[in-house]
């Protein structure tokens, strides 16, 4: 595996694994409705795009093979982290992880997590700021807002 930095030429591929890894990886957390809500498998790559080159953005590519990326902006925010879901436990997140918040000069590490991913970050020392419910397409669903200092 290396990580590497986005390329607008990614888009495409990442937005597909973003829909399979939440309708697969989340299933045992959120209803079909709530994974079709946060998933809708239309995505607006174009404000994706340009959220991604805002951002501190990298990829995790194996054999040529996008299976992960996260984004960071300068705040420290921690906007989105997905690993395709035949990678989940490999050290992919963690990886992508390390490698942003050891390049940001934040003091302080925000996230909004999943069900599935809290336990992951409460590995790495993020602590649940509040559980909150968010609207997506007319449905609410549950995430945890969770954070850590430098």
């Amino acid at each position: 595996m290396e990580l590497r930095q986005y390329r607008p030429e990614d888009c495409a591929e990442m937005e597909q694994m973003f829909y399979d890894t939440v309708h697969a990886v989340n299933a045992r957390d959120y209803s079909e409705a709530e994974l079709n809500a946060w998933a809708t498998g239309q995505v607006d790559q174009a404000a994706w795009n340009e959220s991604f080159l805002a951002h501190r953005t990298l990829v995790a590519v194996e054999n040529g093979t996008i299976i992960g990326f996260a984004d960071m902006d300068e705040t420290g925010y921690l906007d989105r982290l997905y690993v395709h879901r035949e990678h989940q436990g490999r050290g992919v997140a963690t990886a992508l992880c390390d490698a942003l918040e050891s390049g940001s000069c934040a003091g302080r590490f925000v996230t909004h997590a999943s069900i599935a991913a809290k336990p992951f970050f409460e590995r790495r020392g993020y602590r649940v700021v509040r559980k909150q419910r968010v609207e997506r397409h007319g449905i609410r669903l549950t995430n945890f807002v969770m954070s850590r200092e430098r």
